[in-house]
């Protein structure tokens, strides 16, 4: 496996828009736990933003393989 393969193969989950959401919201709580001065309003804010934005991208995800309706 040559390193190009390599470095591809550890980046690619990166393009994927949920575990971008995911890696933010978890950068987020972790800069809030290491001493950034965010109240623990702004925290739950950002984390429920993250879940929301997860929860919906997997419902569009899913929504492009199902079949339409008939109608």
């Amino acid at each position: 496996m040559t390193i190009p393969t390599f470095l591809r193969n550890i980046l690619s989950p990166l393009l994927s828009r949920k575990v971008r959401v995911a890696l933010a919201t978890v950068l987020a709580a972790y800069a809030a736990q290491a001493g950034l001065a965010v109240s623990e309003e702004v925290l739950y804010t950002i984390m429920g933003v993250g879940i929301s934005l997860i929860l919906g991208i997997a419902h569009e995800d899913a929504g492009k393989y199902s079949a339409p309706l008939a109608s």
